[in-house]
């Protein structure tokens, strides 16, 4: 296909190439039930590059097509204590500050709809969330009747839709078209102003930073700081209220209101895109010597007859696995969700299974894929 050309956020032509990874899956967390399914899964390319206008970050080699977003998409994080305590925090706090109680709740992206469940109970509040990969698959506690689901992508046709507030969690970087997404969710609320939008995305800064090439993967083809997240949602037609990260700074979350007319207080600073163009050439320069780094570890440890296993069977996992060269030095993905054991790994066919079988392989070395679970 041909690379993209245009900024999807701006719509500049200053797109900066500056990484590229070939060959990697295109879904890491759908659950494939055999290994030769998962070592002959698609692949596609990531070409990444870095809008010198407003600093937003996207894969120009992105095929939508490849996307597969149906019933074996697994990507819940509720069955970590660590994560539902974030959750529960993140959604007290929106409860607190924008007094949501007996309003009206949409969340697009809803996955199997723990989050939105939360918003619904705690302020007693009704919800709708849209999410094609939604079939009720969720850990006991996060029932609600206050809730109806939509097992169906948020398209033009349910910009029918009215609520006080609308909430799009970890869905954006899955996004190729970021403007046309956004402008999408502002049509909806029309001249309803006093509705609020919450959308939380990775945080590009934190992956930049850490030169963290396992959190590069296929279905993220969009990266933003809180910058030029900014400049999106002012050029559809909000008012910015916030930004912040969340999640030891690994999410970073925009707050918003939608204006008729100009944008009284603009927030995005074409300054302040030089600042994050400065990372991205320190992660295009260091990025070799990180994946060096890693292979060299394992190789080491390979030699040594080590038992190695990784921390995580989801998209940071596979993104992990796929990069590196020896990765066969590792023998399993361990995770706590019951619903990956005793499945695989796209593109690389490692099992996934529980902790349990930890107390039996007894190994040496455990790869943590996110510090936060330590």
């Amino acid at each position: 296909m041909n690379e993209l050309q245009n900024c999807p956020t701006c719509g500049s032509t200053q797109l900066q190439p500056f990484y590229a990874v070939t060959d990697v899956p295109v879904h890491s967390v759908l659950m494939l039930t055999t290994r030769e399914q998962a070592l002959s899964y698609p692949t596609g390319d990531i070409h990444l590059s870095v809008c010198q206008a407003c600093g937003f970050i996207t894969n120009t080699t992105f095929d939508g097509s490849k996307q597969e977003y149906s019933i074996p998409y697994e990507g819940t994080q509720s069955y970590s204590p660590t994560f539902n305590a974030f959750h529960k925090r993140l959604a007290e706090g929106i409860i607190e500050r924008y007094d949501l109680h007996n309003k009206e709740i949409i969340e697009i992206g809803c996955g199997q709809g723990e989050f939105l469940v939360l918003l619904c109970e705690l302020g007693q509040n009704q919800g709708i969330g849209f999410d094609p990969a939604f079939d009720n698959r969720r850990p006991d506690g996060y029932q609600s009747d206050r809730v109806t689901f939509i097992s169906d992508f948020y398209s033009e046709e349910y910009t029918r839709y009215h609520a006080d507030f609308v909430c799009c969690k970890m869905t954006l970087e899955h996004i190729s078209d970021t403007a046309e997404f956004v402008h999408r969710v502002r049509r909806s609320i029309g001249d309803r102003l006093e509705t609020t939008v919450f959308f939380q995305v990775p945080n590009a800064r934190y992956v930049l930073n850490d030169v963290a090439f396992w959190d590069v993967y296929y279905e993220h083809c969009s990266y933003f700081d809180a910058n030029s997240l900014t400049c999106l949602f002012e050029r559809c037609g909000f008012q910015v209220l916030d930004t912040h990260t969340e999640y030891d700074d690994q999410y970073l979350v925009i707050e918003a209101k939608p204006v008729v007319g100009r944008i009284t207080k603009p927030h995005f600073s074409p300054d302040a895109v030089a600042d994050l163009l400065a990372e991205v050439e320190q992660f295009r320069i260091r990025s070799s010597a990180q994946l060096a780094h890693w292979d060299q570890l394992l190789a080491t440890w390979a030699s040594a007859g080590k038992r190695v296993v990784i921390w995580g069977g989801g998209s940071k996992g596979v993104s992990f696995l796929t990069a590196l060269k020896h990765n066969r030095a590792i023998q399993y993905a361990v995770d706590i969700n019951p619903n990956k054991h005793g499945t695989y790994m796209a593109g690389t066919g490692h099992e996934i299974v529980g902790p349990a079988v930890l107390a039996s392989y007894q190994p040496n070395i455990i790869i943590v894929m996110n510090p936060i679970y330590c």
